[in-house]
């Protein structure tokens, strides 16, 4: 029997693609329903583009500069969309994206960027940032059906840490030092770089410092008197591309010769930009680790 009108119209109805279902994830502002694998998305956070980049995850809108030079092949495909202080609202209005991810430094546009499309923040900062790092991952891995993708980089990251974890033993203890502008501050354990210590087991040179996002601002003096076995240096200029004074020439002086750190060739530079601009995305947590274990695994305990 020859199927009517109405019945085939009614089968095709139903033979169509499936309207994506909504995925409850955790967000930095905590649960939040996401429909499941949006086509087009624009990101407005460095550790989130670093991250979903590992995840083989495409990304339609990018802020300019990207920053990481891993990015940069993602940058050259995608479209720029302001930057991540600013939102070009009429190049996101054309794009018409179906999520925005925002962060650290581009939260603050959630309310405005939600006129244009559903937002999510995905901050990453302060304490257990390596806990934070792997709940984003899965969140990821849910929103873009990707849950196995996500838990094999987790455990690529998992098995960096336990190389890095080996590499630090016994070595002694490391103070981390952000230079910025010829002046100095030191971040412990509470810090957005502490988990350099607690999740590597990395002793502090010096214990309860401020937890304050631009660290403790401290002298020379105060360097010489922790007298560090290790130096664990960022430099904020190299990361924004600031001019002036260099972490290296800031460092170079009488006090911080003398420290332990100084005298057995124990001052690490590590590359800003993943700590400093792309703290806790997948790539740059590798990167950093690497350098970690590069510098520490072949110093005597």
């Amino acid at each position: 029997m020859r199927m009517s009108l109405f019945g085939a119209l009614f089968a095709a109805a139903f033979a169509g693609p499936v309207q994506a279902q909504d995925v409850t994830v955790q967000t930095a502002t905590g649960p939040a329903e996401v429909a499941a694998n949006p086509e087009t998305v624009a990101v407005f956070d460095i550790a989130a583009l670093d991250t979903l980049n590992a995840m083989g995850v495409p990304v339609a809108g990018v802020p300019s500069p990207v920053y990481l030079e891993a990015l940069e092949d993602l940058a050259a495909t995608a479209q720029t969309v302001g930057t991540l202080f600013e939102p070009d609202f009429e190049e996101l209005a054309v794009m018409r994206p179906d999520l925005i991810v925002v962060g650290n430094r581009s939260s603050v546009q959630t309310g405005a960027l939600e006129r244009i499309a559903p937002v999510i923040d995905m901050t990453i900062g302060g304490e257990n940032l390596v806990e934070q790092a792997r709940a984003r991952i899965r969140a990821y891995g849910a929103i873009f059906s990707a849950g196995d993708k996500a838990e094999a980089l987790i455990g690529t990251i998992d098995a960096r840490l336990d190389d890095a974890r080996s590499a630090v033993a016994g070595k002694g203890n490391a103070l981390i030092l952000l230079a910025s502008g010829g002046k100095i501050s030191a971040y412990g354990a509470g810090s957005r770089f502490g988990w350099l210590h607690t999740d590597l087991g990395l002793p502090e040179a010096v214990g309860g410092l401020e937890a304050e996002n631009h660290g403790q601002s401290v002298s020379f003096e105060f360097v010489a008197d922790a007298d560090p076995d290790w130096l664990l240096v960022i430099d904020r200029g190299a990361a924004v591309g600031a001019e002036g004074e260099a972490a290296a020439a800031t460092l170079d002086n009488p006090l911080i010769a003398r420290t332990t750190a100084a005298r057995k060739g124990q001052i690490v530079y590590l590359d800003a930009v993943p700590l400093y601009i792309a703290g806790g995305g997948a790539g740059s947590l590798m990167h950093t680790l690497d350098e970690v274990v590069a510098a520490f695994g072949d110093a005597e305990g």
